[in-house]
């Protein structure tokens, strides 16, 4: 009876260790430097959504979150000093059959990771390329 009273004080104290050290790394793989929720025309300036931000060195890679609504091209440019980057990403449904039911899932093709070399302001801009109504969700996500 005293191993049991043993075992479980020890396993406790040994999961309470794994946890908050697991607590003290930084999450860096889902948490956005950037994120835009494009779901409204007022949020463009002559069919284009731009803003600022700051990025370190690093590599990053866009996450969108879009539905069968939104824009089919989504054109995005990142500029800053010494650095460039511009994607035309394309919208792509992709058919799931159940069996019982049918349903799309969406994604953006294109090149997603970006790779930055040193410490830098970087001005974005999204252009929906004329579909000012469909929503998207716009991550950059460090790795």
């Amino acid at each position: 009876m005293k191993k049991i009273f043993l075992i479980i004080p020890i396993s406790i104290i040994i999961g309470v260790i794994v946890l908050g050290s697991q607590s003290d790394q930084p999450n860096t793989n889902n948490e956005p430097v950037f994120h835009v929720t494009l779901a409204s025309p007022e949020l463009y300036e002559n069919g284009v959504y731009s803003s600022t931000f700051d990025l370190e060195n690093g590599e990053y890679y866009f996450r969108f979150v879009p539905n069968g609504d939104s824009p089919q091209n989504l054109t995005i440019s990142l500029n800053g000093d010494d650095f460039a980057f511009s994607e035309d990403f394309k919208l792509n449904g992709t058919l799931h059959d159940t069996g019982i039911s049918e349903y799309y899932t969406w994604d953006y093709d294109g090149q997603k990771s970006i790779l930055i070399p040193t410490q830098k302001e970087i001005f974005i801009q999204i252009n929906p390329n004329g579909n000012l109504k469909g929503s998207v969700s716009v991550d950059i996500i460090g790795n």
